[in-house]
């Protein structure tokens, strides 16, 4: 994977100077405000605390973000506030457990400054500019389009461009001839990457084409099980943890949807879920009765089918809210690929190859390809998010549930692809 995080022109000397002064502010300048001179490096155990969340929550921010940066699309401040909330949450929560004294006013200054310096640094990111320079054989006619990203053709085995970061090609075309091979092995030699234009395409678009799965080691779709028994445990905890916000939200979503028309709050359908299996999922009514008398079919922009309350729920995903019965039941995750119905798939197994590979793991609530490509509403919109799919089951980690957790914040937010 193309380190998404390094830049090809590095930090002049006069931005990595704003950095710091940025760094110091936000560690000395609410001392400024709330302590005289002489007590800002007193041993005081409330300075020493106070000092010490704040240093280790900018450091615990820039290395999140830094693995945030390495996905697909990742360039966005929007990142930087939930980011920066969550760092200095779980530090004081720290403080609070270990009952350590330490000052609510130096913290509470120094949160938003904190967020000035990671803004600063997630823009500096932001206007660097990676330089791949690429082998113009057979197969490279199509190259990602991506933003902060400067392609260089190479006509002939020659010194790279400065400033290039990798050299990309298709290591299998047939025109690749003995120079560029050699060339190819003297820049392994003298340590610059070369990368084959199918990982590229990975890496840059987040998505596994299709016909990649036949160059690909299906093992490498099998997610560890560690992880995924991790994973349903941290679900289970969420849900739990949650609930005294969650449960009385439910209710009112609930009640405004019976207000609203007549029928049951809930949705009730079978999905299939993970290795194939069936399961009933539950869901907030957002359309009216009898939805789906004509059998099953996907809903549309301006569904006549969807009821005012439904279009709010269906925006900001609180129709989804049900589901947690069913991560709790161990049927479904917070973030994986979204269960279809089992008319849908069986239509897709025959025009989608390898479409039953997103049964590996579990269904989820919300998932890479809804938050970078939103709802699907015919098969080769369907095709895409399968290959999305197929990339995060690939890459199925950590960092990458934390990052589609804080995208799916933003998407509840903004109701991006709500149908």
């Amino acid at each position: 994977m193309i380190d998404r995080s390094m830049s090809a022109t590095p930090p002049t000397f006069r931005h990595s100077l704003l950095q710091g002064l940025l760094f110091a502010a936000a560690l000395l300048l609410p001392a400024l405000l709330f302590w005289p001179v002489e007590e800002w490096f007193h041993p005081h155990s409330v300075n020493h605390v106070s000092y010490s969340v704040v240093v280790i929550s900018l450091m615990g921010e820039l290395v999140t973000l830094r693995m945030l940066a390495q996905f697909p699309g990742q360039r966005s401040k929007r990142t930087v506030i939930p980011v920066a909330l969550a760092w200095f949450g779980l530090c004081l929560a720290g403080v609070l457990v270990w009952r350590l004294p330490y000052s609510v006013y130096y913290l509470a200054a120094a949160l938003p400054l904190s967020c000035v310096f990671l803004f600063h640094h997630v823009w500096l990111r932001h206007q660097q500019v990676q330089t791949l320079a690429y082998i113009p054989v057979s197969g490279m006619d199509r190259l990602p389009e991506v933003a902060h990203i400067r392609w260089h053709a190479l006509d002939a085995p020659a010194p790279l461009p400065p400033h290039c970061r990798a050299v990309v090609t298709n290591l299998h075309a047939p025109d690749l001839g003995a120079a560029w091979q050699k060339f190819l092995a003297e820049c392994t030699l003298q340590g610059m990457p070369v990368y084959n234009i199918r990982q590229v395409e990975e890496s840059l678009t987040g998505r596994v084409k299709i016909r990649h799965m036949y160059e690909n080691d299906l093992g490498s779709l099998l997610p560890s099980p560690v992880y995924l028994w991790l994973k349903q445990v941290l679900d289970t905890l969420f849900v739990l943890v949650t609930a005294p916000v969650t449960v009385p939200l439910m209710l009112l979503t609930a009640a405004a949807i019976r207000l609203e028309s007549p029928g049951p709050a809930l949705f009730v359908q079978n999905r299939v879920g993970q290795r194939g299996r069936e399961f009933t999922i539950y869901k907030f009514r957002s359309m009216g009765m009898d939805s789906e008398r004509h059998g099953a079919q996907f809903a549309t922009q301006g569904d006549a089918r969807i009821t005012r309350v439904g279009r709010f729920i269906r925006k900001t995903r609180l129709d989804e809210l049900p589901q947690f019965w069913n991560i709790l039941k161990g049927e479904m995750s917070l973030i994986g690929p979204r269960p279809e119905q089992k008319a849908f798939v069986d239509g897709f197994e025959h025009s989608i190859p390898f479409y039953n590979y997103r049964h590996i793991v579990k269904p989820g609530i919300s998932g890479w390809a809804q938050v970078m490509h939103g709802y699907a509403a015919d098969e080769d919109a369907t095709q895409v998010k399968v290959e999305h799919d197929f990339y995060y089951i690939k890459h199925i980690s950590f960092s990458l549930d934390v990052l589609i957790f804080f995208k799916t914040i933003k998407t509840m937010l903004t109701g991006f692809g709500a149908r």
